[in-house]
């Protein structure tokens, strides 16, 4: 079955980037021109999907904006022929079907995803967290997609981390059944090194039948009262297949200070516009300390 609809989660408070989140959310925070939840959904869109569910809370609604259409900013942008600008913000609104749900207790990821099933049903479905940016070229999404759609199993994407950076993740362990495919048994959360059941961690991305939601409503809340979707994974492997990909591509923690400044720099220097003059201010940086 193909993949048609992808849930966001946006519903957490940012407290990482205070105090900027004080009155913008996270996920409207720029990577140079471009907020990082747009840099999300375009990856869904050009993975395939056109119906995006959007899992927010209060005060989110810039958000929703951003993804609507601007009359009065394209008309004046337009009376001042500045029409290259208008298109740019005309294009945004019709990226995809935009459809947005509130979480409205703050109960964890696993109740975020739960929120979305009145709008997913009983189909197959992404998810894409709104903090980890992949820049890849084959987007990360669609190379799960093709493994669910070939394999008819849900399936997580994982990276490989060095032992001593497993404790910061979710960690699959299992058989491996090709390079870069395993048949997942064990998922634990952020453990230490020496229980870990291997060095793969899930980063972000996600392809799930819809029988993770019957495992959501099972699962019980955890530490701080909130429903922690490896929880329901575990679960959902113990009914039916799951399977982790290897893929292929580079991860941006942006959720994370420095990793936010690494993914300005890489996606800056990518840029034939910015690409020099930010290797000249990194010079002159580094050339003063």
């Amino acid at each position: 079955m193909k993949i048609r609809k992808a849930v966001i989660p946006a519903a957490g408070m940012g407290t990482r980037f205070l105090p900027a989140t004080k009155a913008i959310p996270k996920e409207m925070i720029p990577i140079i021109d471009v907020p990082m939840i747009q840099h999300i959904v375009e990856e869904a869109v050009r993975s395939g999907i056109r119906d995006v569910v959007l899992v927010t809370a209060r005060h989110k609604e810039a958000i929703e904006n951003h993804f609507d259409s601007n009359y009065e900013l394209e008309h004046t942008l337009d009376e001042k022929q500045k029409t290259e600008l208008a298109e740019v913000s005309r294009s945004i609104g019709k990226l995809c079907n935009l459809i947005s749900i509130r979480q409205k207790n703050p109960m964890g990821l696993g109740h975020a995803v739960l929120c979305a099933e009145p709008a997913i049903g009983r189909e197959p479905f992404a998810v894409l967290l709104g903090d980890d940016l992949i820049d890849s070229k084959v987007p990360c999404t669609q190379q799960l997609t093709e493994v669910y759609e070939r394999e008819q199993a849900s399936v997580v994407a994982v990276m490989e981390v060095p032992a001593e950076d497993v404790s910061k993740y979710g960690i699959v362990g299992g058989e491996m059944l090709s390079r870069d495919l395993m048949h997942v048994k064990k998922l634990v959360e952020k453990p230490s090194p020496a229980l870990s059941p291997s060095r793969f961690a899930i980063p972000g991305r996600y392809v799930l039948s819809p029988t993770i939601f019957d495992c959501l409503r099972e699962t019980k809340p955890g530490k701080g009262g909130e429903i922690q979707l490896t929880d329901a994974l575990q679960l959902l492997a113990e009914r039916e297949r799951l399977l982790a990909y290897r893929f292929v591509g580079t991860r941006y923690d942006a959720g994370d200070r420095l990793g936010f400044i690494d993914a300005t720099l890489a996606f800056a220097l990518r840029r034939p516009e910015l690409s020099a003059g930010v290797r000249e201010m990194m010079k002159k940086h580094l050339e003063s300390k």
